[in-house]
């Protein structure tokens, strides 16, 4: 035997050696084990076997999702107060929920609620300032808390946050109104229309105080 072939011979051994230790080990992959997909939808079978793929499976609805739905259904039947629950509850799961806040301020102000729906919209505010549909219901809110002064700013940033939405200025020129300033509310009121000529009450509230 050549130098040669007993060196094969030896690197042929060490070769099955590793193997067969590698193999009754139990440390090798088991099918139905060990097997992970590396992404959750993963799909099985491929261009080789089309009628093996497994399809993607359908994603539950979070527990967040289903009391949304809870609570507009509530909303669509005019209860409130389960709304209200619906959305507290959502509101556990998560404190900082944009459209859980304003969802949950829009039912308390349907209830009367008008500390706790300011309360509710101060929170959102202080997570998206920028969110013009909260300081427009702010301004309303605080109106009917007496809040005159604070109404204003907040009705003035809901129009410089969104100076085309005809509704900030018809809600504007219906506070205004409703403290006696009778000019200033007209000139919210011609914005109003001039932005949407649906505005059937604006156009009345022009004439009224036009005269």
């Amino acid at each position: 035997m050549t130098v040669f072939q007993l060196l094969l011979m030896i690197v042929s051994a060490v070769i099955f050696y590793m193997f067969f230790k590698q193999l009754f080990s139990g440390s090798h992959p088991k099918r139905g084990i060990d097997f992970e997909a590396k992404i959750a939808d993963e799909q099985v079978g491929g261009i080789s076997r089309p009628d093996k793929i497994f399809s993607r499976p359908s994603i539950p609805l979070a527990r967040i999702e289903e009391l949304h739905l809870n609570a507009d259904d509530a909303v669509e039947k005019g209860d409130f107060e389960e709304a209200i629950k619906a959305l507290e509850s959502a509101l556990i799961l998560d404190a900082g929920h944009i459209e859980t806040l304003y969802k949950l301020s829009y039912a308390y102000l349907h209830s009367e609620a008008y500390e706790e729906t300011k309360i509710s919209l101060e929170k959102l505010l202080a997570l998206d300032e920028k969110h013009d549909m909260a300081h427009a219901m702010l301004a309303n809110v605080l109106h009917r808390l007496g809040e005159d002064d604070l109404s204003d700013t907040h009705h003035l940033r809901a129009i410089a946050l969104d100076p085309e939405y005809a509704p900030h200025y018809f809600n504007y020129a219906n506070t205004l109104y409703e403290l006696e300033k009778r000019e200033e509310a007209l000139v919210q009121y011609q914005k109003a229309y001039t932005l949407d000529n649906s505005l059937d009450t604006a156009k009345e509230m022009i004439t009224k105080l036009s005269e």
